[in-house]
């Protein structure tokens, strides 16, 4: 099981026993508005057996990949997800975050998204790390340019034209890095 530690923030691998706290912060209608529709039982709305799916997703693309979304958790408490998730219409790597409002504008998705940068580029090593989000959402893309990643187009993922896409690559992070190390 991987585990990364931040200066606030223990991002771990979500647990079927995370399930209930997973569902009450992906399925708060703060987040799930920037999110695609959940499959399966959200539809339903049983939002805790769609978040074990979820965690059973996660934790196959943990085993296959050697990454997948983590547990964000802050003194204990479970605020949400980040990490990486491999997209297969992009045939690559996106850096994704989502915290429960209550985590919000403390910092703890850039936080959490340079800790999974990290990962990709130096432990992974990745060539590129992308990230996609509607383009309305200030705040994710508030993050997308604090963590380095570039604006470079618009794309179409689940049924929404209004995806904007930033990315960097590894010897940009790797020079960014360099540059802030001094």
């Amino acid at each position: 099981m991987t585990i990364v530690t931040t200066e606030r923030l223990s991002l771990r691998p979500l647990l079927p026993a995370d399930a209930e706290d997973y569902a009450a912060m992906r399925f708060h209608p703060e987040v799930a508005r920037w999110l695609p529709p959940a499959p399966g039982k959200a539809q339903e709305g049983d939002f805790v057996a769609a978040a074990h799916a979820a965690i059973e997703r996660f934790a196959a693309s943990w085993q296959d990949r050697r990454l997948g979304p983590w547990g964000v958790f802050c003194e204990g408490r479970l605020i949400g997800h980040a990490g990486l998730n491999f997209i297969e219409q992009f045939d690559g790597v996106e850096v994704l975050w989502s915290l429960h409002p209550d985590a919000h504008g403390k910092g703890y998705a850039t936080e959490a998204a340079r800790a999974a940068l990290a990962y990709g580029f130096d432990t992974l090593e990745l060539e590129s790390i992308f990230a996609i989000t509607l383009e309305a959402n200030r705040a994710s893309r508030a993050v997308m340019e604090r963590i380095g990643l570039t604006y470079r187009k618009t794309v179409e993922y689940k049924g929404f034209s209004d995806i904007v896409w930033y990315d960097v690559d590894r010897a940009t992070y790797a020079e960014r890095m360099s540059s802030a190390a001094r």
